[in-house]
């Protein structure tokens, strides 16, 4: 069971405040945003998602820059809190169309009869949209998301030579267009995250890939859905033979160590054609998660290089190149690297010519930050920094700086292979043909070269 649940803005402004129980002091949300703000055990800056502050459990995620939390006395299992925090975060949005700090100080009659029914004295009874469609009556109040900045590529929806901005999902599922017409049409994002671990020497030492197929559907009617994906695709390693696989990046089978299904799922065809039938219920919600332990080609190499300039100085070389087809545009690309604690100074010498490209030494926290807008597929970037430090240097410098880590966003790639081969919507009637938006996003979940 849970105590509280307030929802923070990034200055710490309750937006959102429910007392369940009452057994958590008055002024937690205050106590737990000055606790995370100056954060500085461990060792580390930043909170970790769970922490105990005078026998209170803190369990909190940061969603779109808003700041989700519940609080507890008793032994609840993290998972729980967290997941429930998200799922409520997710049934807020497919209300308010737009999760932000407008939308809910707009909506917040709607949001507090949301939280009404999902928690009840502190246990969670549903945080299914389907369900809460039964329970909830106010219409939500729609912010107008042509005034939200825009997310750049990574926001784009393609099928062919279709596109439209992303900005297209962020409608309520229960209010109407304007004109009182609903536009027919479903989105289906296959979402993979990526974890690679190179060696010194630029050698993959680990990889994996953890993927989601997420569906948002605005059908009316609750048609019948079939999403029909790769005919070589296997689950299990020994699943194909071992001719019949020739690694992610090539021609071969597409094999899932493990996934799992929602619940709405009919998985009576998918072992004889790969596909899966279901009836999506209302909100976004996921329709397959799995994983991939095989090799792949991962879509950057990064390369890095120091040497000593002198009992006081050092250069530090960083190069990344993108793996990917020119036709493809990697967006909002961080390489982050720790120098060593000694650090003073840092100059540097960026290629000339790219555009969005920025670098800075944060002293505070003693690394470097390079920030690049975007990066065509083919290209290679380099960037030189000259390090001055406080005290000669005692040692191998490679042993006090790194690893240096890197995150980025790649639309319309996969590295999986995983395709979605057509999607079916059974519709009775002479209707209009529903819309169908499909997307592929890679994301970096831990992305680490070793110097």
């Amino acid at each position: 069971m849970i105590s509280q649940f307030f929802v923070l803005s990034q200055r710490g402004d309750n937006i959102v405040f429910r007392d369940y129980r009452r057994d958590v002091q008055k002024g937690s949300a205050e106590i737990f945003f000055r606790k995370v703000k100056f954060w500085k055990e461990d060792g580390k800056e930043e909170a970790p998602p769970v922490f105990n502050l005078d026998g209170v459990n803190y369990f909190h995620v940061k969603v779109v820059g808003l700041l989700f939390v519940a609080t507890t006395r008793t032994n609840l299992a993290p998972s729980l809190a967290l997941e429930l925090l998200q799922r409520i975060a997710r049934a807020i949005k497919d209300y308010l169309g737009v999760l932000n700090e407008e939308s809910m100080r707009k909506n917040f009659v709607l949001v507090y009869e949301l939280l009404d029914e999902v928690i009840d004295f502190g246990y969670v009874q549903t945080t299914s949209t389907e369900v809460l469609k039964s329970y909830v009556f106010n219409e939500p109040i729609v912010v107008d998301a042509a005034r939200l900045p825009t997310l750049g590529p990574a926001a784009l929806f393609m099928q062919g030579n279709k596109r439209m901005p992303g900005t297209a999902v962020t409608k309520s599922v229960v209010a109407n267009d304007p004109g009182g017409r609903k536009r027919e049409e479903i989105f289906v994002d296959i979402i993979e995250k990526i974890s690679v671990t190179f060696s010194s020497s630029g050698y993959v030492l680990t990889s994996e890939i953890d993927g989601t197929i997420q569906m948002k559907s605005y059908l009316t009617g609750n048609p019948e859905i079939r999403l029909a994906l790769n005919d070589d695709l296997h689950i299990g390693r020994g699943s194909v033979p071992s001719f019949g696989y020739s690694g992610s990046s090539g021609t071969g089978a597409v094999i899932l160590d493990d996934c799992n299904f929602h619940e709405s799922v009919h998985m009576d065809s998918f072992d004889i054609d790969r596909t899966l039938s279901l009836v999506p219920p209302d909100g976004e919600f996921p329709v397959m998660n799995y994983r991939i332990t095989q090799e792949f080609k991962p879509p950057f190499t990064i390369n890095t290089l120091i040497e000593e300039a002198g009992s006081l100085k050092a250069e530090v070389i960083l190069k990344i190149r993108a793996e990917f087809p020119s036709s493809i545009t990697a967006n909002t690309i961080l390489i982050e690297m720790p120098l060593p604690t000694y650090t003073t100074r840092v100059n540097f010498d960026l290629d000339r010519g790219i555009v969005g490209q920025n670098a800075d030494f944060k002293e505070s926290q003693k690394k470097l930050e390079w920030n690049i807008k975007k990066i065509v597929g083919g290209s290679e970037h380099t960037l030189r920094a000259k390090l001055n430090f406080s005290q000669e240097l005692h040692g191998n410098i490679t042993k006090e700086a790194g690893p240096v880590s890197l995150t980025f966003t790649i639309p319309m790639y996969n590295p999986s292979r995983l395709q979605v081969k057509y999607l079916q919507i059974a519709k009775k009637g002479k209707t209009t043909n529903p819309y169908r938006w499909v997307r592929y996003v890679t994301q970096a979940n831990s992305y680490v070269a070793r110097i």
